[in-house]
Parts: C-alpha cells; sequence; structure tokens
C-alpha cells in the first residue's frame, strides 16, 4: 500500500456518505419512479460518484476508482441521453451495467491489493 493512502482514500472519510450514500440511495430511489424523474436523480447520483472515483484513483490509486470513476460517469451520460429519449437505452441496462461493471472493478482489489502502487 502506498503511504498514506489509507488517510487520502476519501472512502475512509466521513464525507464518503455524501459521495456514495447519498448518490446510491438516489439510485435506488429512482429505480421506483418514472423515467423523466429517475433521470433528474440518476443523472447528477452517477455524476457525483463517478467524479469522486476520478479524484479518489488520481489522489490515492484506489484500483476499483480506475473502474468506477469513468463508468459512474458514462452511466450519467448514459442515463441523461436515454431520459431525454436521445438513446434508445431502457434504465434496467445502465443500471445492470453499472451493477455489474462494480462489482467487476473490485475483481483487480482481490488479486493485486486495495492501492495501485506508483513509482
Amino acid at each position: 500500500m502506498r503511504h498514506g493512502c489509507t488517510e487520502k482514500d476519501f472512502t475512509r472519510r466521513g464525507v464518503a456518505w455524501l459521495l456514495w450514500g447519498i448518490p446510491a440511495a438516489a439510485l435506488i430511489l429512482g429505480s421506483f419512479i418514472a423515467p423523466v424523474p429517475r433521470m433528474l436523480l440518476w443523472t447528477p447520483a452517477f455524476a457525483v460518484a463517478g467524479v469522486a472515483c476520478v479524484v479518489n484513483a488520481a489522489h490515492c490509486g484506489g484500483v476499483h476508482c480506475y473502474v468506477t470513476g469513468p463508468l459512474y460517469l458514462l452511466a450519467a451520460i448514459a442515463t441523461l441521453l436515454a431520459g431525454m429519449e436521445f438513446v434508445p437505452l431502457r434504465s434496467i441496462w445502465i443500471g445492470g451495467a453499472v451493477v455489474g461493471g462494480t462489482i467487476l472493478a473490485y475483481v483487480p482489489e482481490w488479486v493485486r491489493g486495495k492501492y495501485l502502487a506508483r513509482a
């Protein structure tokens, strides 16, 4: 583990509930409502979680964040485009890709460890 990563990792701080807990609650709530309100909940939820993961990956090197950050940002874009009916994506596909991608993002952590070593 890189020196100081535990202290820098947002997932280990009190702000984690704000960066991932509230977005997760919005995603769950959005799963049960109509497409337009779902877009209004999911787009910012995915964007906040995605930006937090990208920053966490850059700041600390959290392995899964290198996958989940871009995944969540793409999900925010896909949700917005689907909600505005620019693309024929169903929310179940977006949600399934996010859940599956998030699970797969943790596999390298189980194999290599939680943080990437940097030279």
